[in-house]
């Protein structure tokens, strides 16, 4: 599969006007964008997304590489999920929109910022999360963060983490790892994302609801409190639901979200080093040591032109 492309990284560094986003702290530079900017009808950048994988999961279930579902239009990406007119070739019901950045993007730490709307219609499910970069441990030890989610009519946007110990130990309250906000999520809004070392704060419009904080235990950490300090990749997508949380889909109903744009900063010290990426199939790591990109392979490091680096 296709690493990150090193050219996209040097056009992103040149792009100070998305500093307004995080104007508040000068230590954030932008280092992944997408203004989903392409000819109408195009396929969302390879380079930098993939289409998800079908599998058992609500979400995944009818998870289609059809560019009926995932495409740009006036500078957004459209994710659907639309009838399956043709059963013939695939018994899914629906074919729904789901894109990543699996293998491509991932980070650790940073903040992100998704702007977005969706339909309100029984059966709605869309989300923008993120998930651990293989090689990782299993969902839900690996960690989920969920930037957004919404579900059928309400006009609530939802904001979780998902791990061993929320979802197997059921501790979902210690400390509170799911938070919603009263949001007209027909219309556009900025769904935001701050992760550090030590908490993951969710805003909307760049306005707080709720941290999820690592543990002081080390008995908590143990039993796998705060998987949160790996690299997690990105996912956009449209799903709908099967009655357990959001309403059973309304197969004959044509559901759509509309992603504007995404941006992930990430916080850089002066003669710092921190992970970027890193590709699954490959040896290849991408830093940035003093404001520069540097390409790690095998142990040994090279700046963009070739040059090797000490």
């Amino acid at each position: 599969m296709k690493p990150f492309s090193y050219a996209l990284l040097l056009v992103l560094f040149a792009l100070p006007a998305y500093a307004q986003d995080v104007a508040s702290d000068d230590d954030y530079e932008l280092i992944f964008a997408d203004e989903f900017d392409l000819p109408n009808g195009s396929r969302p950048d390879p380079t930098r997304w993939q289409p998800c994988r079908r599998e058992g999961a609500t979400w995944s279930r009818w998870i289609s590489d059809s560019l009926d579902v995932a495409y740009v239009q006036d500078g957004c990406l459209v994710c659907r999920a639309i009838p399956n007119l043709d059963k013939t070739s695939d018994p899914a019901l629906m074919l729904t929109g789901a894109v990543e950045t699996r293998d491509r993007f991932s980070f650790t730490y940073g903040k992100v910022l998704v702007r977005l709307r969706t339909n309100l219609h029984d059966g709605n499910f869309p989300a923008a999360w993120m998930m651990p970069q293989p090689p990782c441990d299993g969902w839900p030890r690996g960690g989920e963060i969920d930037i957004f989610e919404s579900i059928d009519t309400k006009n609530t946007s939802y904001h979780t983490v998902h791990s061993h110990w929320t979802y197997d130990l059921g501790h979902r309250s210690e400390p509170q790892s799911s938070f919603s906000r009263s949001t007209s999520v027909s219309q556009w809004h900025v769904y935001g994302l701050e992760w550090t070392e030590n908490s993951i704060t969710w805003t909307v419009d760049g306005r707080e609801v709720g941290t999820y904080r690592r543990s002081a235990s080390s008995s908590d950490l143990a039993n796998g409190q705060w998987p949160f300090d790996h690299p997690f990749y990105l996912i956009l997508n449209q799903s709908v639901g099967d009655g357990s949380w959001a309403k059973n889909v309304d197969t004959h109903y044509v559901y759509n979200t509309r992603f504007d744009y995404i941006r992930v900063y990430q916080r850089q010290q002066h003669d710092a080093v921190c992970d970027i990426t890193a590709s699954r199939d490959t040896a290849i790591r991408k830093y940035l040591i003093d404001n520069r990109l540097v390409i790690d392979r095998n142990g040994l490091r090279y700046d963009v032109s070739g040059l090797r680096v000490r």
